[in-house]
């Protein structure tokens, strides 16, 4: 069986960009779009083909980039055309040239599926040609290298280069290509820069050869590239459409899609309901039956069966366990576990916390570093002073405890089981199971005194 390298060209500036970044980490629904590319081929790709990517500007952030992927990376000193990236592609390792096809193509087209890839591949593997280019036909082909057709060869004029007849042609190259390696970088070797741009470029090799062919796809946008934020926009919007509407397939209710940022990586289980204008990101994961409301974000986080997320909550890194419900105007922060039945209501923050069955936080409060018992009931306005400038320390809440509202605990402090705290109290002292516990000043009450304190406005002349 024939081997395959894939050559991915990343080596561009993405000056139009105006960002100060390789072009290919722009991220795109969350990450770099060469990722994009990667996942793709590693869908088609066998053990024994090898990836191989040509980094130029911003080799370090780029190799940084896709670090977690089995990748060689070739370095092109000067950016002086396409075949010049090959020629670097065959130059930053032995093993590249040893495989019996070469694929190449572009790091910033992060439509292109496997499909596509797998059509060339069926093409140049079943009838044994020396190249194969994806094109497809544009209406308006201004800016693209056109493609020619003559009797016996395929050839790509680039438009700065081509004739006013040449220009009339609506098949385009899309610059996807598979070679045959012994080809490839034979051919290499004839290609000149006299051209418009003083450039060395690929398309030129196919004139070289009778053994090609132009595939014709009829969707252009799965061939965009990036060069400008706008388009990166454009791409990021049908990528959101192609990843809602899998969701809506998969029984996901979503509410005026239109609205919704929602990243390739969440997974969402059918029968639950994503409100307008919502923003899932990362590893969010949502279990059976969920509602997510309108204005939440999640991000890394994940929740099981019968959750509620009510409006303009924000959850991330955390764990949300089956038939809690969540806000409005709740934030819940890294490393909080929350129970199954609970309730956390609007306007509480929780940071680094695990709750167990049945426990309610239900208005303004904060709770950070904590341990709470299954049941227990927080009232309005409850604070874990849980910081001493300096450390971190930890709160422990037995279970069915009854905070009152306005208290506060200040830890390092532990709570028994069936602890009641009156309405006001600050408490610095652990307290044992079945315990009453108040910390408050005395109220002294002084009759008719209200008029020394109460201030009465002057009337106006």
């Amino acid at each position: 069986m024939s081997s395959i390298g894939f050559c991915v060209l990343a080596a561009g500036k993405g000056t139009r960009l105006n960002l100060d970044i390789p072009k290919v980490i722009l991220p795109i629904l969350g990450k770099p779009m060469i990722e994009y590319t990667i996942n793709e081929i590693n869908k088609i790709k066998s053990p024994k083909d090898e990836i191989g990517v040509v980094v130029g500007h911003g080799r370090d952030q780029v190799k940084d980039a896709i670090s977690q992927y089995e990748c060689t990376i070739c370095f092109q000193k000067e950016q002086l055309g396409t075949a010049n990236a090959v020629e670097s592609y065959f130059s930053g390792s032995s093993t590249l040239s040893g495989h019996d096809y070469t694929f190449v193509m572009c790091g910033d087209t992060p439509l292109i599926s496997s499909e596509e890839l797998e059509s060339l591949k069926k093409e140049a593997l079943g009838q044994d040609l020396d190249v194969v280019v994806a094109t497809v036909k544009l209406s308006d082909p201004f800016g693209y290298g056109r493609i020619i057709r003559t009797e016996d060869r395929i050839k790509i004029v680039e438009h700065k280069d081509a004739t006013e007849k040449e220009r009339e042609l609506q098949e385009i190259n899309t610059a996807l290509y598979l070679f045959k390696t012994s080809f490839l970088k034979e051919s290499l070797n004839n290609i000149s820069n006299d051209n418009a741009s003083g450039e060395f470029y690929l398309t030129d090799i196919l004139e070289m050869t009778t053994k090609s062919k132009a595939v014709e796809f009829k969707a252009f946008s799965t061939f965009l590239g990036v060069n400008t934020l706008v388009q990166a926009s454009e791409i990021e919007s049908l990528l959101l459409k192609r990843i809602i509407e899998k969701h809506l397939l998969s029984g996901v209710r979503i509410l005026r899609p239109e609205t919704q940022y929602i990243e390739s990586s969440v997974d969402i289980s059918s029968g639950s309901v994503i409100y307008p204008n919502c923003t899932l990101l990362g590893k969010t994961k949502i279990g059976a039956n969920s509602i997510v409301e309108s204005g939440s974000v999640l991000k890394d986080s994940e929740l099981e069966n019968d959750v509620q997320i009510l409006s303009q909550s924000r959850l991330e890194q955390c764990y949300i366990k089956s038939h809690a419900n969540i806000g409005p105007f709740a934030r819940i922060r890294p490393k909080s576990i929350i129970g199954s039945h609970n309730k956390i209501g609007n306007f509480v923050e929780t940071k680094n916390i695990k709750t167990e069955d049945g426990v309610k936080i239900s208005h303004l409060s904060y709770v950070g570093d904590a341990e709470i018992g299954a049941r227990t009931n927080i009232g309005c306005g409850f604070v874990t002073c849980n910081y001493d400038g300096a450390n971190k320390h930890k709160s422990v809440i037995g279970s069915d405890c009854f905070i009152g509202s306005d208290s506060q605990l200040i830890a390092p402090i532990t709570l028994g089981d069936r602890v009641y705290i009156g309405s006001g109290s600050t408490i610095n002292q652990d307290i044992p199971t079945d315990a009453f516990a108040i910390a408050r000043s005395r109220q002294v009450t002084k009759e008719g005194l209200s008029k020394k304190f109460i201030k009465t406005k002057k009337n106006k002349a």
